[in-house]
């Protein structure tokens, strides 16, 4: 069936297209008369508006964007499902990219997403070290941004986050209560601003019970798969490396260390107890259960949303940081606690 447009109906009733289209739109200059037979061959002809140019004729699409690291876990999913509930109950549809922890990628994600005309963008980034020009570029154009979880350290902006180092700090000192002395942290890329921060808490634990902190040996920095975290565990084990408890950035390198010690003979948590940090189902569906750091994703999400609103509705209103309350979730992996 071929779309009704502006120019059938002025066809139809032998009038300018620009008589119709004040007409449409309720023209205080177009006479009654006029507005009423273009009202009528609208609905005769079966002409339907078009909200996208509809909306951009006053400046705005009603579309957010959305811009994620990596979909291969639910913390992504999650997170989207609390935007959504809350933008579009206000009439928002949502855009998704995923940048697949490719740095080239988000910036291409932040070009299409400028090209789409979005009245806004969330963001979880890939790295607060790249793409610091576009970020500027988008802020100083007055595009209403809202960044997430990973977040561009050093910009003042809009942002939704967990407390990194205090919730790492906490969980690392809950292993050293249970008897863990030998804790091996597997910590994340350096350009992640989270990686850095629970870095600093795994570092700042031992330090608070007089554990030397050993960066050549205790610390190994990883890739964000379950493959890099079989490589660690090979590593540790072929090394020879004496280790009673492993904390890993992500419960994606604690499943991979975890399964893969396993396969290595290594009794979990007998031997060795393993904690991370993401709090996805992934976490509860594994054997032993992981103990981790479990960020309220879905408020996040939802934060993050009414942020956004916020900066659509005025510009000029104040970056406000939200920070969620993550819950310490002691599973089977840690041993020696009483699992929840």
């Amino acid at each position: 069936m071929k779309h009704v447009t502006i120019k059938d109906i002025a066809r139809y009733l032998s009038i300018s297209v620009s008589t119709v289209s004040r007409a449409l739109m309720d023209d205080r200059n177009v006479r009654k008369e006029t507005r009423e037979k273009v009202l009528e061959a609208a609905r005769i002809l079966g002409y339907k508006p078009n909200p996208v140019a509809t909306n951009l004729k006053y400046g705005h699409t009603n579309t957010v964007g959305v811009i994620v690291p990596e979909m291969v876990t639910p913390f992504a999913s999650t997170v989207i499902n609390g935007i959504r509930s809350v933008l579009y109950g206000n009439g928002i549809k949502v855009i998704v990219a995923d940048s697949g922890e490719d740095p080239d990628r988000e910036r291409e994600n932040l070009r299409l997403m400028e090209h789409f005309m979005v009245d806004g963008i969330i963001v979880s980034m890939c790295s607060y070290k790249k793409n610091k020009e576009d970020y500027i570029r988008l802020l100083e154009a007055d595009l209403p941004m809202v960044f997430y979880d990973r977040i561009p350290h050093g910009l003042e902006v809009p942002q939704v986050i967990v407390d990194d180092y205090r919730k790492s700090f906490f969980l690392v000192e809950k292993m050293i209560l249970g008897g863990r002395k030998r804790i091996v942290h597997i910590q994340g890329p350096d350009d992640i601003y989270n990686s850095v921060e629970r870095a600093r808490g795994y570092r700042d634990a031992l330090a608070k019970y007089k554990i030397p902190y050993d960066e050549g040996t205790m610390v190994i920095k990883a890739g964000m798969t379950f493959e890099a975290g079989a490589e660690v565990a090979d590593r540790l084990v072929g090394s020879g490396i004496q280790f009673d408890a492993v904390f890993a950035f992500t419960d994606t390198l604690a499943i991979g260390v975890m399964n893969r010690l396993r396969e290595l003979g290594k009794k979990i948590p007998e031997e060795v107890a393993v904690a991370s940090f993401s709090g996805t189902e992934l976490s509860t569906i594994v054997y032993p259960k992981l103990t981790t750091v479990e960020p309220p994703l879905l408020q996040m999400g939802e934060k993050a949303a009414e942020l956004i609103l916020e900066k659509i509705k005025n510009p000029a209103c104040p970056n406000r940081t939200e920070v969620v309350n993550a819950e310490i979730r002691m599973r089977e992996s840690s041993g020696n606690i009483r699992p929840e």
